[in-house]
């Protein structure tokens, strides 16, 4: 039984039906979550020691490494079940929308620091990382994952069941 497995297995009802039935959300959420932390720490690193007069370009850098772990962790799990492209196909829309996901991840960050000024010495340095960390973090994470739910869904992995699970999972989530 794999972690996942034994997890949702632990869970109370109704909690552990609605992870079943929704369960390509709730993996694409750890994906996501996983990515997010990697996206994150990378950013501060690179914005604090690389590059701390270019933010945009350090949250560039940073997104574009998650999104490599983000397509192999959705491909080989979150929509391992769904397909229906050639894999350079595939691969090449996914990196198409995460393209289109980087600026929509970016944007709230160049937004923040050059149309509202929110950086020294107009703002003291807690305000100009917390504004940092609000708007690339929060505001433009949850505009490009809601975008790349319905790309992946819609473009990337557009069939469901267009490759089979392992017959073992099917048994143990109960889908003989």
């Amino acid at each position: 039984m794999s972690l996942a497995e034994t997890v949702v297995s632990r869970l109370p009802e109704p909690i552990r039906s609605i992870a079943l039935k929704h369960r390509e959300l709730v993996k694409f959420a750890l994906v996501g979550g996983t990515c997010f932390v990697i996206d994150t720490v990378l950013f501060f690193g690179i914005k604090t020691i690389i590059l701390p007069n270019n933010p945009v370009t350090a949250k560039i850098i940073a997104t574009l490494v998650a999104t490599i772990v983000s397509y192999v962790l959705n491909r080989e799990w979150s929509f391992r079940t769904r397909g229906g492209r050639e894999r350079h196909h595939e691969a090449a829309l996914f990196f198409l929308v995460n393209g289109i996901g980087i600026v929509l991840n970016s944007a709230p960050l160049y937004v923040s620091r050059y149309l509202f000024h929110l950086q020294e010495p107009y703002v003291s340095r807690f305000t100009e990382e917390l504004s940092d960390f609000l708007a690339a973090q929060i505001i433009g994470t949850l505009v490009a994952m809601a975008f790349r739910w319905y790309g992946y869904k819609k473009w990337v992995f557009p069939e469901e069941n267009a490759r089979r699970r392992p017959i073992d999972e099917e048994e143990a989530l109960g889908h003989s």
